[in-house]
C-alpha cells in the first residue's frame, strides 16, 4: 500500500475539478460538542459548524474552512 504526504509523491496528470454546488443544512455550535460519524465519534470545538451531509451523515467542520469553503444562503 502506498502513502502519500504531499502531492509531490504522487505520481500522474493532477486534474481540475469543481465542487458540485450541493445544499447542505449546517449550524453553528458555540460549545464544545461531539458527533456520531461514519468514521466513529467526532470532536467539535465552540464556533464549529455541525454539517448534515448528502445521505444524511453528521459531521463537524471547522469555522475557518467553512468560510473557505461554503456561503450561506
Amino acid at each position: 500500500m502506498k502513502t502519500f504526504s504531499k502531492k509531490s509523491d504522487v505520481a500522474g496528470n493532477w486534474q481540475k475539478a469543481v465542487k458540485k454546488p450541493i445544499p447542505v443544512n449546517c449550524v453553528q455550535i458555540h460549545e464544545a460538542f461531539q458527533v456520531k460519524t461514519l468514521e466513529g465519534m467526532m470532536q467539535g470545538k465552540p464556533g464549529d459548524w455541525l454539517m448534515e451531509g448528502i445521505q444524511g451523515e453528521l459531521y463537524a467542520c471547522d469555522d475557518a474552512i467553512f468560510k473557505k469553503s461554503y456561503d450561506l444562503k
